[in-house]
């Protein structure tokens, strides 16, 4: 459901709530297209920076009980070196420290701070500041803050994607609550643990390894106290962004999906073999899988259409099933997919207990359909993505499973 900016404000009085506009957006833009990233999904995190951090500095310069001018802690030429890896933006007000941290998803049950502004000490700070964008709707939400000793106290950490979790109950809604407090009453950050100092021949070979080309922040990849110390150089974490630009622009193809699985290649018209317009699809099909395909409504209202025959052996005696998925691109820059599965081969229904599966990169299960009895087709519901996310698709039946593995990656021309 779509809320406009009044309706915003009528729901949420206690939040600030502001309006972006399509000069604002595109000023953004063009600050985030004037500086290089080695991937779309990093490209796509530094606009959002940009668009939350622009409007967020206009926001608190119009304040006339403001006393202290707002300042970013680190130069604008450092930025980018930042976001290429991590999500949020610094901030001072004196000497108190500010993180931003923005997210374009239209539900946030909770508020998730990446573990490198908590956890690396020259980057953690005295309050940090859940930003929501609606890019569609052009506005900008500020749900609130929590201090550092909150969210040491009141946040989960999530292993998986090394993020501190706190549910946005708990964010305090008033900003002007923090510009009061922070004037009172000082705030002081308790130390935090150190990390260890990294001799250059360690963090030479921690550089080789993360500026490998990847379609997303190679983060995760090694333990974080190797990581936070890599990032807390200024040196060394140039170092990472110059050598990962240079890995994209030099190897374009080295990452471990092949440009077959680029979704965001179907938008050029670039298809593998395998997967068949659906024309040449229904020729062979057409006695089942015309009415099906042409009756879909939702796949047929500006969607890039593909599919693909699936034979899961001898379980399926001597039946096929036909993969069928639509992508297009939405107004905030994100794919919406549809991912249906269909009998072939003149059969009318799929047999039952076929399973559909959505995976994250890590395997987590994100959705899953069972056919039934006289099910003509099952599909998944419909998703959005940003750039730069890979997730996999797997047609199972008992303990025989087909898995598909994508990506949604921009092809640069640069």
């Amino acid at each position: 459901m779509s809320i406009n900016l009044n309706d915003l404000t009528l729901i949420y009085p206690e939040h600030l709530c502001l309006d972006i506009s399509i000069q604002e957006q595109e000023a953004a833009w063009k600050q985030t297209m004037q500086e290089p990233y080695s991937n779309t999904a990093a490209r796509w995190n530094a606009y959002l920076n940009h668009l939350s951090l622009n409007n967020f500095l206009t926001g608190l310069q119009e304040d006339p009980d403001l006393q202290v001018i707002p300042r970013l802690c680190f130069q604008k030429a450092e930025l980018p070196s930042i976001w290429e890896v991590v999500n949020g933006s610094m901030l001072t007000l004196g000497e108190t420290r500010l993180v931003l941290i923005p997210s374009d998803k239209s539900y946030l049950p909770e508020f998730r701070i990446p573990q490198e502004w908590i956890d690396i000490p020259s980057w953690s700070a005295h309050y940090y500041i859940a930003v929501q964008l609606n890019l569609e709707e052009s506005w900008l939400r500020i749900l609130g803050y929590a201090n550092y000793q909150q969210i040491r106290k009141q946040a989960t950490y999530d292993l998986m994607d090394r993020t501190y979790c706190l549910d946005v109950e708990y964010l305090i809604a008033d900003l002007n609550v923090m510009w009061v407090a922070q004037e009172l009453f000082p705030p002081n950050i308790p130390e935090v643990k150190s990390l260890p100092t990294l001799p250059k021949a360690q963090a030479e070979q921690l550089l080789e390894q993360l500026s490998k080309w990847t379609f997303s922040s190679p983060r995760l990849n090694i333990p974080f106290d190797m990581w936070g110390a890599l990032l807390a150089v200024d040196e060394f974490r140039q170092h990472l962004y110059q050598r990962r630009l240079e890995k994209q622009k030099n190897n374009k193809v080295e990452a471990s999906y092949s440009v077959d699985n680029n979704l965001s290649l179907w938008f050029q018209n670039i298809f593998s073999a395998a997967w068949q317009n659906l024309d040449s699809l229904l020729l062979a099909h057409q006695n089942t899988l015309a009415a099906q395909f042409r009756s879909d409504f939702e796949l047929n209202e500006g969607y890039v259409k593909r599919a693909k025959l699936i034979d899961l052996g001898m379980q399926l005696g001597d039946s096929a099933v036909v993969l069928l998925i639509g992508l297009k691109t939405e107004v905030d820059g994100k794919i919406s997919l549809r991912v249906q599965l269909h009998p072939a081969n003149a059969e009318t229904y799929l047999i039952p207990n076929l399973r559909l599966i959505l995976l994250s990169q890590a395997g987590t299960i994100l959705q899953e359909v069972t056919s039934r009895n006289y099910d003509h087709y099952i599909q998944l519901k419909r998703f959005k993505s940003p750039p730069g996310i890979r997730f996999s698709i797997q047609v199972a039946l008992d303990n025989v499973s087909i898995k598909e593995d994508f990506v949604l990656e921009a092809i640069d021309d640069r």
